[in-house]
């Protein structure tokens, strides 16, 4: 029984310098390369030793290995998705359009009332995590949620439309403890094609 299925770092869809001045070459090759590639690592390292432990027929520690596993699988995935809902500088930001918009003001009764409530999920994130807007398919209602770390307080099964990564290594460079000014910038490289994108699809 041998298995050979692993995660891959994704290549992104522009340069390292095309965020800035709102997130500089140092700082997303740092976050790309190092940050997100110790996740991917991660997680493959232990499904190599589940693999291994089951093929030699070896009990191992399940609790702590499902937790650590947890913890990498989510770093990749949401990092993943993070990369492709930013956009080159001159290229992201501005408001919404489409269904997503129509979406954001039905459930927050405008534009700036959700950026409001996003923002403050993002600096409000107790210790180390992650904003995002999710889409619950069973309301059909847009949510924000906050997620601890890379795995905690997650809406399960929720469709993740746009996620905000607030860890430090994310900003520390640029912005040093000011993860306020952090999520300010953010607004001026999302990619609301890719959020609006994946909305639709999601109500498909």
């Amino acid at each position: 029984m041998e298995q050979t299925k692993f995660y891959v770092l994704p290549k992104l869809s522009y340069d390292y310098k095309d965020l800035a001045p709102y997130m500089s070459e140092e700082q997303l090759r740092i976050h790309h390369s190092k940050h997100h590639q110790a996740y991917v690592n991660g997680a493959n390292a232990i499904l190599e030793r589940m693999d291994k432990a089951r093929k030699d027929g070896v009990d191992f520690d399940v609790k702590a290995t499902l937790k650590e596993l947890s913890w990498n699988i989510g770093g990749h995935l949401l990092h993943s998705l993070f990369w492709i809902n930013l956009a080159p500088s001159g290229k992201g930001g501005g408001k919404p359009g489409g269904r997503l918009a129509d979406a954001l003001v039905k459930e927050f009764g405008s534009l700036e009332r959700f950026k409001k409530e996003f923002t403050t999920a993002a600096v409000s994130v107790e210790g180390s995590g992650w904003a995002a807007l999710t889409l619950c398919r069973q309301t059909n209602r847009p949510l924000i949620m906050q997620v601890e770390k890379h795995n905690m307080n997650v809406y399960p099964a929720f469709r993740i439309l746009m996620v905000l990564d607030v860890f430090e290594h994310a900003y520390y460079i640029d912005y040093k403890n000011d993860r306020a000014k952090f999520v300010e910038a953010f607004w001026s490289i999302v990619n609301w094609d890719t959020v609006n994108k994946r909305l639709e699809e999601a109500t498909r």
